[in-house]
């Protein structure tokens, strides 16, 4: 059976309490409301509540409501028959009937032109509708989960989004938090976007460079995870080898922006201190593939506190035992 989770990658622990919460979110079927900024993988939490849900054998569709034109809203959630205007040559089944027994996502549910929102208010107090032509009303059985990136709390007091379909769809809210305070996870991440890369393009699996792990936890990521993903596949397919470094750019990138961001030393010292870690410990566990009792010996500490110190930065030893095979 299909991983609900299999691409929410990450062992920070707001990653984990989101995992939790989706998996009793899932179980209750009732509209959720998922707000996080631009990359934060907003429909992968949809898609996990999905499948994590009693409704996982049904269809999970997704709609992304900014790119709905406003007069054919209707239309695109309730369908048409034959005749029903000009160039209805033929019955359209619409969103709702696509969905039927699954979930139906709307994204960018911000977006939502008022017709929309006035639709979709009355979809939520009654499941019944009826086809744009059609002489009965219809009853359906969909789950819906919605998305955004703005807070639409600002934006109903300024009057852009209803409040009573606020009240509606966030009966359950989850946000994502984003990846730049996800403890760690921004190297899991890149480790898992390399092998995906490599694997698409046919490349050689090559390794995180110390460079780049540096620059992984400098750089702020505003677009999430979606920004991880495809600087890591620009800068394998770019780069001069298999192994990930960062462009030319990058360290332009990185010079200017610690300039902008001026550190005090404390500041400073710790993120300096927290890349050698990271540094040390991978080529630690990769030299030795995993085992923590001899990777301990070689460092000089004991097994136990190198154990603890792996824990802290979400580094996985079995890991790098699969990665020996």
């Amino acid at each position: 059976m299909r991983d609900p989770f299999h691409e929410l990658i990450g062992a920070s622990r707001l990653i984990m309490a989101l995992r939790q919460r989706v998996v009793r979110a899932a179980q209750f079927d009732v509209p959720v409301l998922i707000e996080g900024e631009t990359g934060t993988g907003k429909e992968l939490v949809a898609r996990a509540l999905h499948y994590e849900s009693p409704r996982r054998d049904g269809p999970f569709v997704p709609v992304n409501c900014g790119a709905l034109p406003e007069a054919l809203i209707e239309n695109e959630f309730l369908g048409h028959r034959r005749g029903a205007f000009t160039h209805a040559v033929g019955d359209s089944p619409g969103l709702l009937r696509l969905a039927q027994g699954g979930t139906l996502f709307l994204d960018e549910i911000d977006s939502l032109p008022a017709k929309g929102q006035v639709m979709l208010l009355r979809l939520l107090e009654e499941p019944v509708y009826r086809p744009l032509g059609a002489e009965r009303e219809q009853r359906f059985d969909v789950r819906m989960l919605a998305a955004s990136n703005q807070s639409l709390d600002e934006l109903a007091v300024l009057g852009r989004f209803r409040a009573d379909l606020l009240f509606r769809l966030r009966l359950i809210e989850l946000r994502i938090p984003p990846l730049r305070d996800r403890e760690g996870d921004v190297e899991l991440l890149a480790e898992h976007f390399m092998h995906s890369v490599a694997q698409r393009y046919h490349l050689r699996a090559g390794h995180l460079q110390a460079s780049a792990r540096a620059w992984l936890y400098q750089h702020d990521w505003p677009g999430n995870v979606r920004e991880l993903q495809h600087w890591v596949c620009r800068t394998l397919l770019l780069g001069e080898s298999n192994d990930l470094h960062p462009l030319p750019e990058d360290m332009v990138h990185m010079a200017h922006g610690s300039e902008a961001r001026p550190l005090q030393y404390r500041d400073a010292r710790a993120r300096a201190l927290e890349a050698f870690d990271r540094g040390y410990l991978h080529e630690l566990l990769s030299r030795h593939h995993g085992n923590i009792t001899h990777a301990a010996r070689e460092a000089g500490k004991e097994r136990r506190a190198l154990a603890r110190l792996l824990k802290r930065y979400a580094l996985d030893a079995a890991s790098f035992r699969s990665m020996a095979r």
